[in-house]
C-alpha cells in the first residue's frame, strides 16, 4: 500500500475556530497513524486565542474556560503557535507584528487553513466616524487593551452615550459603562481602563434598534444582566411595545417582554445611572458642535427616523417622524465583516468565499487543500458552540479529502496552488519566522503560558482575575528567555 502524503498544516488566525480545527485533526489522525501531521499555527496578535482574550467581556470570565481545551491542544507535540506574525498580502494593522507574505506559506506546507475571523466593523451609512462617533469595536480592543491600541474615550467629559445596535455587544458595552469600578476591577480589565473608567461622568446609556423588542438580537442571559446593574436603572417602556400575542411568540421571546415587562431591579428614576432601550427609531444623521476645547464638551445632535415593522417583510421602514436629541458619543454597534484586502475576501458575502469549507476564487476554481473556517467562512454570526460545530466539520473535511473525497464529481476545478511534495520537511518553517524567533519578536505557546501565569500573578497580587501585559513588556520578558 502506497504510503499516505504528509499533512502539513498552515492556520491563519490563532482563535478559537484555529484551536477548534487544529485539536479535531490531532484526534482524528492520532500519533499512531501512518501519516505524519504537523499543525502551525500563525497569528498577527502576539497572543493566543483571539476573540477570547480581545472580545469576550470582562464580567463574563466563564466563557474563557475554552483556553483549557486550546492548552491541551497545544501540549501536542505536533503542534505550534507562532504569534505576532501578520500572513497576507494586505495591511497589517499591527505595527510591530511581523509581515510575511501568503507566498512563504503556500511553499512549504501541504494545507491552508484561513480562520482570521471578521476583524472589522460595520459601519453606519448616516453615521461617519469622528471624535463624537466610533464603532463598538474601538471601546472593546480599548477595555481588553487589544495590540490596535485605540485611544481611551475621554469618559471623565461625557454624560450621555448613544449605542446604535441592540446585539449582544451593545449591552457589553452598556454594561462596561454602567458599572461601578469597584465591581469590575475583580475581573481581567488592565488597570489603564479602570483609571478611565474611575473618572467617568457617564450618566445615561441609551440603546437604540429601527426594530422592535421581538426581533432584538441579544440575549436573555445579557438582558437580565443590564436589569440586574446594582447602581443603574432602566427607564420604562411604553406598555404597547410589550403587548404581543403570548401564541405567536417564541420561547426566547417570551422570556424577553417578560424581562422588559418587568423592568430592572432598581425602580426608576432611583438611581444617578440609567439606561434605556429605544426601539423602532434609526439614525439619519449626527450633528458635530461648532466647538470643543480641553476642558467641555459640547452636545452633539443625533437625528432619528421613527420606524415600524413592514407586516410582511418585518423590515423597518419609516413612518415620516422624526425626533433629535443631544448625546455626547455615538458607538455603533452594527457587527463585524472580514478585511476588503484579505486575499479570496467575497464583497458580497463580506468574508471569504468558500463551497463546504473548501477555498473557493473568483473564477470559481476551488484551491485544492486550501479551506477556511469560523467567521472567516461564515460571516460574524453564532456563538462559540457554532464555532465549534463548523471547525469540527472543516476539520472532518480536510481529513475526508485527504483520503481521497476531494475527488468528488461535485467539486468545481481545483487549482493546485500548495506544496504536494511526498518528502515535504515537516518541521520547516517560514524562513522570516526562524529569523524573527531569534530576535524575540514572535511568541510561541510554551512562552505564551509563562506570560499567562505572569499575568495571573501579577492579577492576584491585586485582587483581581489577571493583570495583562502589552508587547512590550511581553516582548522584554521573551528577550530575558531567549
Amino acid at each position: 500500500m502506497a504510503a499516505m502524503a504528509p499533512i502539513k498544516l498552515a492556520i491563519i488566525g490563532g482563535g478559537p475556530s484555529a484551536f477548534y480545527v487544529a485539536s479535531r485533526l490531532l484526534k482524528l489522525l492520532p500519533h499512531s497513524n501512518a501519516s505524519p501531521l504537523r499543525v502551525h499555527v500563525f497569528d498577527r496578535l502576539w497572543s493566543p486565542h483571539g476573540l477570547v482574550r480581545y472580545g469576550v467581556a470582562p464580567d463574563h470570565p466563564e466563557v474563557k474556560n475554552c483556553t483549557h481545551k486550546f492548552d491541551e491542544t497545544a501540549r501536542d507535540s505536533r503542534f505550534r503557535f507562532f504569534g505576532n506574525v501578520n500572513i497576507g498580502d494586505g495591511v497589517n494593522p499591527i505595527p510591530h507584528a511581523l509581515q510575511l507574505p501568503l507566498s512563504s506559506i503556500f511553499k512549504i506546507y501541504s494545507h491552508v487553513l484561513f480562520a482570521t475571523g471578521c476583524t472589522l466593523p460595520v459601519l453606519h451609512a448616516e453615521l461617519p466616524p469622528s471624535e463624537y462617533c466610533i464603532p463598538a469595536l474601538s471601546l472593546v480592543h480599548w477595555y481588553t487593551q487589544h495590540p490596535n491600541a485605540p485611544k481611551p474615550p475621554p469618559l471623565h467629559k461625557i454624560s450621555h452615550v448613544s449605542i446604535i445596535g441592540h446585539g449582544n455587544v451593545s449591552l457589553d458595552v452598556a454594561r462596561m459603562l454602567l458599572t461601578n469600578v469597584s465591581e469590575l476591577s475583580k475581573y481581567d480589565v488592565p488597570s489603564p481602563v479602570l483609571d478611565v473608567l474611575s473618572k467617568s461622568a457617564v450618566k445615561h446609556v441609551s440603546i437604540i434598534g429601527r426594530r422592535g423588542p421581538l426581533e432584538a438580537a441579544f440575549t436573555v442571559k445579557e438582558l437580565r444582566e443590564m436589569t440586574s446593574l446594582p447602581e443603574a436603572s432602566m427607564v420604562s417602556l411604553e406598555p404597547h411595545l410589550l403587548a404581543h400575542s403570548p401564541s405567536l411568540l417564541t420561547r426566547q421571546q417570551s422570556r424577553v417582554l417578560q424581562l422588559l415587562e418587568k423592568g430592572s431591579k432598581n425602580a426608576p428614576g432611583s438611581t444617578e445611572k440609567t439606561w434605556s432601550l429605544d426601539f423602532f427609531r434609526s439614525p439619519t444623521g449626527l450633528a458635530l458642535p461648532s466647538h470643543s476645547s480641553s476642558h467641555s464638551r459640547p452636545h452633539a445632535q443625533l437625528s432619528l427616523s421613527h420606524t415600524t415593522l413592514n407586516p410582511h417583510t418585518h423590515r423597518a421602514v419609516p413612518t415620516g417622524k422624526s425626533s433629535t436629541f443631544p448625546t455626547d458619543l455615538v458607538v455603533t454597534s452594527l457587527g463585524f465583516h472580514a478585511e476588503p484586502s484579505s486575499t479570496f475576501y467575497d464583497p458580497s458575502l463580506a468574508h471569504l468565499r468558500t463551497m463546504s469549507g473548501r477555498i473557493v476564487t473568483s473564477e470559481g476554481t476551488t484551491l485544492r487543500n486550501v479551506y477556511a473556517s469560523g467567521w472567516a467562512a461564515t460571516g460574524a454570526k453564532g456563538v462559540l458552540a457554532s464555532t465549534m460545530m463548523n471547525a469540527y466539520d472543516t476539520a472532518r473535511t480536510i481529513v475526508d479529502d485527504w483520503m481521497g473525497g476531494d475527488e468528488d464529481e461535485d467539486i468545481p476545478d481545483r487549482e493546485e496552488v500548495l506544496n504536494d511534495d511526498l518528502a515535504l520537511d515537516l518541521e520547516k518553517l517560514p524562513e522570516e519566522v526562524e529569523e524573527a524567533i531569534g530576535k524575540a519578536q514572535v511568541m510561541q505557546y510554551g512562552d505564551w503560558k509563562k506570560v499567562d501565569d505572569i499575568e495571573v500573578e501579577r492579577g492576584r497580587k491585586e485582587g483581581k482575575e489577571r493583570e495583562r501585559m502589552k508587547w512590550e513588556e511581553a516582548r522584554t520578558f521573551l528577550t530575558h528567555v531567549l
